[in-house]
């Protein structure tokens, strides 16, 4: 598939989810940062997806059991659209573009389906944090949209092992490719 028709989803990578990898950041972060530097050398669009919300956190309902917690535990602004926590930690350049989502998966409350249908975007590349909440859900709904799917399995990150695990080795092939940053880099299909 040509580049052109290819992007790199780089999910959840803000400094307020970043911090619960602890001793991990660093090295999951330097990964992902050479899935970002591969993707720029090889006309591959990069778009980071975070999760934001307005001040007092309007878009949170009370039956929404994730997010109403998060509500509850962030009472001061650490998740809302203005505080530097909630962008992109990694380098980015002009031509990636970032988008807001209000939801789990990065198709939910935004123009993400939008913008990849005008760029013609038909394969994407997936990587993020968590494995069990951005990544499983993005990659649920775009298979559903027939997109052609890979997921970086180093590139992604959960604060439970095990269910990272299950999910990289068991339910993800069943609708994507998942390979390593370095096979992605060389040109290796599992």
């Amino acid at each position: 598939m040509n580049s052109n028709e290819t992007a790199l989803l780089v999910m959840d990578v803000q400094g307020s989810i970043v911090k619960n990898l602890n001793e991990k950041a660093k090295d999951y972060l330097d990964k992902v940062q050479k899935a970002v530097d591969y993707a720029h050398q090889n006309n591959i669009q990069v778009i980071f997806i975070v999760v934001r919300f307005r001040h007092g956190y309007p878009e949170v309902s009370p039956y929404n059991k994730m997010f109403a917690s998060i509500k509850d535990r962030f009472k001061d602004s650490a998740m809302d659209e203005e505080n530097e926590s909630t962008q992109p930690v990694l380098k980015t350049i002009d031509k990636d573009i970032i988008i807001t989502k209000k939801r789990i998966s990065a198709f939910a409350g935004n123009d993400l389906s939008m913008l990849l249908r005008a760029r013609n975007i038909k394969k994407l590349i997936l990587s993020g944090i968590s494995t069990s909440g951005v990544v499983l859900s993005t990659l649920r709904y775009a298979a559903d949209q027939d997109f052609s799917l890979s997921v970086l399995s180093d590139c992604c990150a959960d604060q439970d092992e095990e269910v990272h695990r299950v999910l990289i080795e068991k339910i993800f092939p069943r609708q994507a490719e998942v390979i390593s940053l370095n096979q992605w880099i060389n040109g290796v299909e599992e």
